[in-house]
């Protein structure tokens, strides 16, 4: 029997927790442990999503339990006590050797990529330790587990990540944007540090639209993590995106003097490399009356003070033009 909700007595009780209920219950050989309600949850999705550990360890005593049955969004019950924190019911569905631990929702995501983006390292170490966990899965975003906790800052996560040797910190997602892109972009320090210290990352891969780790903390002007990017000995200055824009262009647009200052000080930037329309990071800082930038430029002797975009204009004509510096 079921109510309006399609939720039997078995199914009120262990997502109420009520173990003794829950055990006679099942001592009943009419009972079918597995029905799911309108929304597809069966008892054992509401026990876990609650945290009844005891609830969730009577029905898994069941031999005829089915702990991989989907909602209809896709949750299964351990993505369900992954979401909810409730670690104590993550670690008895993972001694079941039947959960399938990379069973993902309607969007893609996992238990581990769940854990991964909350931070949840505890979960994720236990999850790793499970053999059929494929760390690599990726999300309808293309993001993987590693991707989402760089992206979150979560440094356990992704130190626990990259302790396992299956793990390619170099996947991407939709965006073309690897972890080490990610992180650099929001100002990860701790992880774009434990990312460069993979030999496996390559710190030159661009996103779709062809900005480097290095480019990203440039135009955001993360100096800390600019100046981590660059000690890296692989790591090239003058890769340029699609619009012909370096790190060191887009510092110079921005005004992000401290971050111009670094590239300046590497030996292999080029510091007169055009963008599409012919203009330098010179061109650009003087058009954009970046005066603080202009001025470690020009102390440079490699730098060009009268190169001309494809217009004709100087930087001299362009700072004169739109009242510069």
């Amino acid at each position: 029997m079921s109510d309006n909700c399609k939720r039997t007595p078995l199914s009120w009780a262990a997502g109420e927790g009520r173990d003794e209920v829950v055990m006679l219950l099942l001592g009943k050989k009419d009972v079918n442990p597995n029905v799911a309600d309108r929304d597809g949850q069966t008892p054992l999705s509401w026990a876990a999503r609650n945290g009844h550990d005891g609830v969730v360890k009577l029905l898994l005593e069941r031999k005829d339990v089915n702990p991989n049955i989907q909602d209809n969004d896709g949750q299964t019950p351990l993505l369900w006590a992954t979401m909810r924190r409730q670690d104590r019911v993550v670690e008895l569905l993972l001694e079941c050797d039947d959960v399938n631990p990379n069973m993902a929702d309607a969007s893609g995501l996992t238990p581990l990529r769940c854990a991964a983006v909350d931070g949840n390292d505890r979960v994720v170490k236990l999850l790793l330790e499970r053999q059929d966990v494929t760390p690599n899965m990726t999300d309808n975003l293309g993001q993987t587990a590693l991707s989402q906790a760089s992206q979150s800052g979560h440094e356990g996560v992704v130190k626990l990540l990259l302790g396992c040797q299956d793990v390619n910190p170099n996947i991407t997602d939709k965006h073309s944007q690897t972890p080490l892109s990610s992180a650099a972009k929001r100002g990860h320090h701790g992880v774009v540090q434990l990312l460069l210290e993979n030999e496996d990352t390559n710190p030159n891969m661009a996103d779709n639209i062809g900005k480097t780790p290095l480019s990203q903390a440039s135009e955001s002007g993360h100096e800390e993590m600019v100046k981590l990017l660059l000690r890296c000995q692989n790591v090239n200055p003058n890769i340029a995106d699609k619009y012909g824009r370096t790190p060191l262009f887009l510092a110079a647009e921005r005004g992000h003097h401290g971050v111009v200052q670094l590239l300046l000080e590497r030996k292999d930037a080029n510091l007169n490399m055009t963008d599409n329309t012919g203009q330098t990071p010179l061109s650009r800082a003087s058009e954009s009356g970046h005066e603080e930038v202009v001025k470690p430029l020009l102390r440079y002797q490699n730098v060009n003070p009268n190169m001309a975009d494809k217009y004709g204009q100087t930087p001299l004509l362009l700072a004169a033009e739109w009242g510069g510096v």
